[in-house]
C-alpha cells in the first residue's frame, strides 16, 4: 500500500540559535486540505554510557534551566558543524567526565521526540577510560557532577524517579540488552559439541 506524504508549499525560519533552527511549513496534506507544520531542526547528538567496569557506569548530575531542575543522567551533548559521531561521543566524554574512552561502541540510534523535532540521537558505550593528555575545556553554561554507580544502583535511582531522563533510562536498557547479549555468546560459546566415538 503507498501512502502519501504531505508535500511542502513553503518554508518560513521562524528562530535560529546556537542549537537548533526552528522552522514554519505550509504543507498539502495528501487529503488536499493546508496545514501548518512548526519543525525544531537540530544537527543531532551523542549519548555516552561510560563504563569504568561491565557493572559499572558514570552519571553526570547537572542543572537543567528548562525544566528548572537538578537531574542525574548520561553524558551527552550535541554534534559540532561537520563533526562525526564517534569524534563527537570521545569529545563529549572527556568534557563531561574528564576521562577519554579507547573503545567506543554505537548501541543503536533513536529520535526523542519526532514529533516536531528532527534531532538524531546515537548511544555508543564507551570503556577503557583514561585520562586524556590535557584537561578538556567545558562548555561555560555547564556544571556537571559525575558519580560512579553500579549498574544495579542506576536502576533504583530509575525505579525511585531519581532518573527523569529518557535517554538515560534507554541507555540503559541497551547496556542491559548489550549484556544480556554477551553473556548468550558466551553461554553458546560454552557448549561443546559430544565427540564422536571411533
Amino acid at each position: 500500500m503507498t501512502r502519501s506524504r504531505p508535500r511542502r508549499l513553503s518554508r518560513t525560519v521562524v528562530f535560529a540559535g546556537r542549537i537548533i533552527r526552528v522552522e514554519r511549513d505550509i504543507v498539502r496534506l495528501p487529503h488536499g486540505g493546508r496545514a501548518s507544520m512548526e519543525v525544531v531542526r537540530h544537527r543531532g547528538s551523542v549519548v555516552l554510557v561510560p563504563q569504568p567496569a561491565p557493572d559499572r557506569v558514570v552519571l553526570i548530575r547537572q542543572y537543567r534551566y528548562a525544566i528548572g531542575r537538578w537531574i542525574w543522567e548520561l553524558p551527552a551533548g550535541s554534534l559540532d558543524a561537520g563533526e562525526a559521531p564517534r569524534a563527537a561521543a570521545a569529545r563529549e566524554c572527556a568534557e563531561e567526565i574528564g576521562l577519554t574512552p579507547r573503545r567506543l561502541t554505537r548501541l543503536g540510534e533513536f529520535y526523542p521526540t519526532p514529533g516536531f523535532c528532527d534531532e538524531r540521537m546515537i548511544v555508543y558505550r564507551c570503556e577503557d577510560l583514561v585520562a586524556p593528555a590535557r584537561p578538556p575545556a567545558r562548555d561555560p553554561d555547564e556544571q556537571i557532577e559525575p558519580r560512579t554507580l553500579s549498574l544495579a544502583a542506576a536502576w533504583r535511582l530509575v525505579s525511585r524517579g531519581g532518573i527523569i531522563d529518557m535517554k538515560t533510562v534507554l541507555g540503559l536498557v541497551l547496556i542491559e540488552r548489550h549484556r544480556r547479549s554477551a553473556r548468550e555468546r558466551v553461554r553458546r560459546a560454552g557448549k561443546r559439541e559430544p565427540r564422536r566415538r571411533a
